[in-house]
């Protein structure tokens, strides 16, 4: 177990360095020039390579990279071109509003999802299991954007019942501050929902035919025992599978859901960063994203794992 641990570890970290080195050369590659940005169109040729000589920027491609990578390792993200204070801060500061909008979208997706797969499993072919399935077609069918603008519209333009958009910040008390996050998250949940509905319908369906399952029907068992402490107990693995990858895309996929309701999030710094072409920041929040991708899928792998013996007999 601990040589199949260390095989994981090894491979997590070539993949973060591999990723890293291709985060930076395509950022390096993309058109524009952050010191022609940054001074305008009128800057003399002179100034322009001066502040390029300040950021570093006519440097060979292998240094700016290994110097890039080495403040990385050591948690100095380098200070960004538009802002000019630590990158680093910038990402914990947006992380907080990030962070806590992905956390509630996945936990409102799987509360939705998980007991309507289940039952629609255990229903197949009723009226329930047709109308999950209409859900979930829905759902999934619907861009998270669109509706957000239409949750801002019943809500808060006709209902006036919650913010159209903003946050107040966590210093002005936990209630307005999820208050501000409940329709982005409700946006965020209902295609991921649609989804992990779907999984967790096919999940249970092909655990249901197990022998184990037959077995424990034979014993005498309700049906509902069966279902709840048989059948999705051994049903988790694409379910947490898929879980993981949810999460990942809400925090790095958040970016149209955090414009339309103006969130100072990560994913609205990095489309700034974008936009105002400062090179330092679209790195450092990419690779963050990169990280948290490869980070939480080791994780899900080792609860799989934990889970399932016969996972850990054929690694």
């Amino acid at each position: 177990m601990i040589a199949l641990l260390a095989r994981r570890f090894a491979g997590l970290v070539i993949t973060l360095v591999i990723v890293s080195l291709l985060i930076f050369t395509v950022m390096d590659l993309l058109p524009g020039d952050p010191a022609s940005i940054l001074l305008g169109t009128s800057a003399s040729p002179e100034t322009l390579a001066a502040l390029r000589h300040d950021l570093g920027l006519d440097q060979p491609l292998v240094l700016r990279y290994g110097q890039w990578l080495a403040g990385v390792l050591s948690g100095d993200l380098g200070r960004s071109y538009t802002y000019g204070v630590p990158v680093k801060g910038l990402i914990i500061e947006r992380l907080a509003v990030t962070l806590p909008l992905a956390l509630m979208a996945i936990t409102l997706s799987v509360a939705i999802a998980l007991p309507l797969g289940v039952l629609a499993a255990s229903r197949r072919g009723r009226v329930f299991d047709i109308a999950a399935a209409l859900f979930s077609q829905i759902s999934i069918a619907m861009p998270a954007f669109w509706v957000a603008l239409l949750l801002i519209i019943l809500f808060s333009t006709m209902l006036r019942l919650m913010p159209a958009g903003g946050f107040p910040g966590w210093g002005v008390g936990l209630l307005p501050a999820l208050q501000a996050l409940v329709l982005p998250a409700v946006a965020l949940a209902m295609p991921q929902a649609g989804v992990l509905t779907r999984v967790a319908r096919s999940a249970v369906l092909e655990t249901l035919h197990e022998d184990f399952a037959r077995t424990a029907v034979a014993k005498g068992l309700s049906r509902s025992a069966v279902l709840w402490r048989h059948v999705v107990p051994n049903a988790l693995i694409p379910i947490l599978t898929m879980i993981g990858l949810q999460f990942t895309f809400l925090v790095a996929g958040a970016v149209l859901v955090e414009n339309v309701f103006n969130l100072p999030g990560l994913g609205r710094l990095a489309l700034q960063a974008l936009s105002q072409r400062d090179i330092i920041v679209m790195q450092d929040v990419v690779l963050f994203f990169a990280a948290l991708v490869i980070v939480v899928n080791f994780i899900v792998d080792l609860f799989c794992l934990a889970i399932d013996p016969r996972i850990r007999k054929a690694a």
